[in-house]
């Protein structure tokens, strides 16, 4: 990802500090930077859901016990899993469309940059898998738990800004 962001970043400016000088620019990094934020926003979804960092609302499990903050979480996750099947499927049914479809610059074959698809849906969708795997088995932390009810306390990141505010 960071590859990713810095080659965007170098390619943008460049193209910025020769449009404004030299009246010129380099298309083909115009269009691979649109390519890679594609596949650093992806690949960004597939960290964050290993991080369980995506958006949440907390309200209602906060005020559940144990077991209703396990039920909320496998639920989730199997709408997870759903809309990941859907995401692959579409990917899956587009693909061929894709792979003749060349970019007008780089001819590079449109599979190469919506094929993300399949990494993204399949890497959300096995982690949400092992996590409903882990709830059903016991294996899931009590700090996991909470933090899926949007508990923090016990984060040390929460905890040093307690201590600063």
């Amino acid at each position: 990802m960071v590859l990713l962001l810095a080659c965007m970043v170098v390619m943008v400016f460049g193209n910025v500090v020769l449009r404004y000088l030299f009246d010129t620019g380099i298309d083909v990094s115009e269009e691979l930077s649109r390519f890679f934020f594609v596949w650093l926003t992806f690949i960004g979804a597939v960290v964050v859901g290993r991080e369980n960092a995506h958006l949440g609302v907390e309200t209602l499990v906060a005020r559940l016990g144990v077991n209703g903050r396990k039920a909320c979480m496998v639920l989730s996750d199997i709408f997870v899993i759903i809309c990941c099947a859907v995401f692959f499927w579409g990917t899956w049914l587009q693909a061929e469309i894709n792979a003749t479809n060349y970019a007008p610059i780089t001819e590079i074959s449109m599979l190469w940059i919506y094929g993300v698809g399949y990494f993204t849906s399949l890497g959300l969708g096995i982690m949400a898998l092992i996590r409903i795997a882990r709830v059903l088995t016991g294996r899931i932390s009590e700090r996991e738990l909470r933090a899926f009810a949007g508990d923090y306390s016990d984060d040390e990141a929460h905890a040093l800004r307690e201590r600063l505010e």
